[in-house]
């Protein structure tokens, strides 16, 4: 009898444990970004979001170098997505010096915004943070002022898009 009362508070205090962490679980998931992604909500569609942010980068004179529709693409293969999108642009003067520090950086680059709208309707716009990047390439300090610009510029370019009329 003992054993069976033992067992059954056992399973019990396990039940409880396994609840609490799962759910613990699940809201660290869904307030986490992904690793290396500054991510910003917006209060526009991903339509009005990336033509905002292309706006932009045309004003400021930076290269637009592409935009993969992964929806549209996904729709040709059979596929449902959801709106995302990937613009991707760049200026080579900022971004040849990384290259010069550390070759490897290339794939990250030319920069890339992802606009996408999420499950609950929220569209949201993520970039690769520029310090993430030089410690996954181990520029080691090599480029320090450099990234210091590209955070800034992405982190307005960004807001600039996402910013109310006026």
């Amino acid at each position: 009898m003992r054993n069976i009362i033992a067992t059954g508070f056992g399973l019990a205090l396990l039940t409880g444990l396994t609840g609490t962490y799962v759910s613990r679980q699940q809201a660290v998931a869904q307030t986490a970004s992904p690793t290396g992604l500054i991510v910003k909500a917006s209060p526009y569609s991903v339509e009005e979001t990336e033509a905002r942010f292309k706006q932009i980068l045309e004003a400021r004179g930076l290269n637009l170098f592409a935009t993969v529709d992964h929806a549209q693409n996904a729709t040709g293969a059979g596929l449902e997505l959801l709106p995302t999108r990937v613009v991707i642009f760049g200026n080579p003067k900022v971004g040849t010096p990384l290259m010069q520090c550390q070759q490897s950086i290339a794939i990250d680059l030319p920069q890339k915004v992802l606009i996408w709208e999420d499950e609950q309707g929220q569209v949201q716009l993520a970039y690769n943070d520029p310090q993430y990047l030089g410690g996954r390439h181990r520029l080691d300090g090599c480029g320090v002022e450099v990234l210091k610009t590209i955070s800034g510029a992405l982190n307005n370019l960004t807001d600039g898009a996402l910013a109310g009329p006026g």
